[in-house]
């Protein structure tokens, strides 16, 4: 019966996953090619070495990695940046900005993207941003699902945002007060 046999290797490979030991740490010079190797495996936006470095140089604590053992199976990476909020209406703030985040395919689903966003916004609160923004591709149903569970909400779309085309979701979240460390675990 291949549908029981399918079955028991699902049921294996979650099991796995969700019982995957993981570290977070903030992002090192050393970690360059990895997360470099993640972002072109990951996701159609690649980016040259120096943006990677740029972005670490300018907020080096909201740029974190998920180590398994001595692989680097992920990263984050953010920057601030001031400009109206996406909130409160007509009100100039600090905002962190998630620029991207990815997770190697054969370790998601373990845990690691939410640990990755939550270090994130407490870096960024601890910056003193007022709220936080991401762009995430309106056809990433697993993406925008973790980050309803992380307190996201829609702000707003942005039509051909990717060279591809593909429109964003802009979601938003506050940061003011926040006690990001007890947010469901997704």
């Amino acid at each position: 019966m291949p549908y029981s046999v399918h079955a028991i290797t699902c049921g294996a490979r979650i099991a796995m996953l969700t019982e995957t030991k993981f570290s977070l740490q903030q992002f090192d010079t050393k970690d360059l090619e990895s997360v470099i190797e993640i972002n072109r495996t990951c996701l159609p936006e690649n980016y040259a070495s120096f943006f990677f470095m740029d972005t670490f140089q300018n907020c080096p604590s909201a740029f974190r990695v998920a180590q398994v053992g001595t692989q680097t199976v992920g990263y984050i990476m953010c920057r601030i940046e001031h400009g109206f909020s996406d909130i409160k209406r007509l009100k100039f703030v600090r905002k962190g900005h998630i620029i991207s985040i990815a997770v190697m395919p054969e370790y998601r689903r373990a845990g690691i993207a939410s640990e990755l966003v939550k270090q994130a916004l407490n870096a960024l609160q601890e910056m003193k941003a007022d709220e936080c923004y991401l762009e995430v591709r309106e056809a990433n149903e697993t993406a925008i699902k973790l980050y309803e569970k992380l307190k996201f909400s829609l702000a707003r779309r942005v039509s051909h945002y990717y060279a591809d085309g593909a429109e964003a979701l802009v979601m938003v979240v506050t940061l003011d007060g926040n006690d990001l460390s007890s947010q469901s675990q997704v």
